[in-house]
């Protein structure tokens, strides 16, 4: 039995950007929606903030739920090129997040396979692994 559709691909590309575009109109609705509720939300959590820091506490529990008031801190640096080479200096590479910066990976490994066979060989990553996967995108006509 063939795979290949028997219904013709204009018609499947007509019906695939229709399909996209109700979703777009979903997501809009539903987006609108959830941004109206979390401005809410956050205007009451706002009122609860300063309520616990007038009372003196971190936490107050109640009859519907217990309120918390907690701390975060986020870290982030002034200067990249200074971090960086702090970093560097002090060999101290698990302050950075284990992460591969995609397009950069792409590009020094597009960039190393060039370099193959020249005077300067990029060396291959060690324990690198790749995924890819082959998708289908439809354009609507110009």
């Amino acid at each position: 039995m063939s795979t290949v559709a028997t219904v013709p691909l204009d018609k499947m590309a007509a019906v695939y950007i229709k399909i996209r575009s109700r979703i777009a109109e979903l997501t809009k609705t539903y987006d609108n929606e959830v941004e109206k509720l979390k401005a809410q939300q956050s205007e009451i959590a706002s009122v609860m903030k300063d309520t616990l820091k007038e009372m003196g506490v971190r936490s107050v529990n109640t009859a519907t739920g217990t309120v918390i008031l907690t701390e975060k801190t986020r870290y982030f640096p002034s200067d990249w090129s200074q971090f960086k080479a702090f970093v560097e200096e002090n060999h101290l590479i698990d302050l950075l997040e284990k992460r591969i910066a995609q397009a950069t990976m792409a590009k020094y490994l597009a960039d190393a396979e060039e370099s193959v066979g020249t005077d300067k060989v990029l060396p291959y990553p060690v324990g690198m692994q790749s995924d890819t996967e082959l998708t289908v995108s439809v354009r609507k006509p110009s």
